[in-house]
């Protein structure tokens, strides 16, 4: 039993975290850029000067949380590398970091590698 059962028993749950995950990680960055651009062709059209200015630091700040969204699982991943406890070959830990990090891979709860 242990944890290799518990990430075996709910590797659905965990394939679904994980495909979820992957449509935020995509869909978020590139919605963040296109409301960015709207703002941006708003303000050049009005051209007024500080509505461009205006409208450019926020397209950088909306750049700057697009590329931290998009690397927060791998960021994540890293921190928790970085403890002891889940930097150990284990199985079931295997099992539910794969089924997350990569859903595609996860099937029926084994891992495949």
């Amino acid at each position: 039993m242990g944890f290799l059962s518990f990430c075996s028993d709910s590797a659905k749950l965990w394939k679904l975290i994980g495909r979820v995950m992957l449509v935020f990680k995509i869909v978020i960055p590139l919605l963040l850029i296109i409301f960015g651009m709207i703002d941006l062709g708003k303000a050049v059209i009005a051209s007024d000067e500080k509505a461009i200015k205006a409208a450019t630091n926020s397209i950088i700040r909306r750049l700057i949380a697009a590329v931290v969204i998009f690397f927060i699982p791998t960021i994540v991943s890293a921190i928790f590398g970085l403890v002891d406890g889940f930097n150990k070959n284990d199985e079931g830990y295997e099992i539910c970091r794969t089924c997350i990090t990569k859903p595609g891979s996860c099937q029926d709860g084994d891992a495949v590698q």
